[in-house]
């Protein structure tokens, strides 16, 4: 009997770690781009059985925060270690994850004040396309989710504010929402000695990058068309910008998950998140 009970045991861990090692990280993807006139980088993570299936699968875009790259979510954030395991223990789906590289030099997931830097239009018109179309990608809404931590936290709520209509769910995670008002906003740009060419357009970037302002002014059934989950720590830095979200949106009677959890803005935390998302957005992606 425990001869039995050993061979199993040792049938069920070859299982585990042939199951582990099925799956297959890139982090050093290229792809050029004629909107940012450079070559960008991206990781991905291709789920078990990609490689001896014909099958497509639907896609999380997981966004790094500040002072990271593509790699953070490799190395750091253990995403092959936690989506293989939350696939083996069905608490995912099998999906793709898309990791692109916003370490530019210019800071931050969006375009600049005088649209000349256009890192957001490269990602819609460029990176997703491109992933969309080199991998088995059910490129529907229902099948398209987006996260990110940090900046990349703040990246995932303006991207699905932005464009509703791409992402069935987003999950930021200890969020950059920071609401300054309009005359704060103008001051840190004169602060920074930042050129305004168009004064005019100010105000109109100003509210498309106000994460409380995106709340008032966007159409209801478009926000409440996206799944949201937020998640951050109660040591974090950025408690109070997620928490007024939350309250903004709790009055407009938009449905999302908001959780307070022990912990503060680090790796720790954010690889006790990922299990959570990838378990948020499967949900979606299996929704009728």
């Amino acid at each position: 009997m425990k001869r039995y009970t050993l061979a199993l045991a040792l049938c069920l861990l070859f299982s585990v770690l042939a199951f582990a090692q099925d799956s297959k990280v890139f982090d050093q993807m290229t792809m050029q781009s004629k909107i940012l006139n450079m070559e960008r980088k991206y990781a991905i993570y291709l789920p078990p059985g990609y490689e001896t299936s014909q099958r497509s699968y639907p896609v999380l875009y997981l966004l790094h925060g500040a002072g990271d790259d593509q790699t953070g979510w490799v190395q750091f954030g253990e995403v092959q270690h936690i989506a293989d395991k939350a696939i083996l223990e069905g608490k995912s789906t099998a999906m793709i994850i898309v990791m692109p590289d916003a370490n530019t030099g210019k800071r931050g997931y969006f375009n600049d004040v005088n649209n000349e830097w256009r890192y957001e239009d490269f990602f819609f018109e460029e990176l997703m396309p491109e992933v969309e179309k080199k991998y088995r990608i059910k490129s529907e809404k229902r099948y398209r989710a987006i996260a990110g931590l940090s900046m990349g936290g703040g990246g995932t709520f303006f991207y699905a504010m932005h464009r509703p209509d791409l992402f069935s769910s987003a999950c930021p995670l200890s969020a950059a929402l920071r609401n300054s008002t309009f005359e704060e906003f103008n001051q840190g740009l004169q602060n920074s000695k930042t050129e305004v060419k168009n004064r005019e357009a100010l105000q109109g970037y100003y509210d498309k990058h106000s994460a409380l302002r995106q709340i008032e002014l966007n159409e209801l059934e478009a926000m409440k068309s996206v799944k949201w989950y937020f998640d951050c720590g109660d040591d974090d830095f950025l408690y109070e910008g997620n928490s007024l979200v939350h309250i903004a949106m709790k009055k407009k009677e938009i449905p999302h998950e908001f959780r307070i959890r022990d912990g503060a803005h680090n790796w720790t935390y954010w690889r006790t998140s990922l299990p959570e998302v990838l378990s948020f957005v499967s949900d979606t992606f299996r929704q009728k």
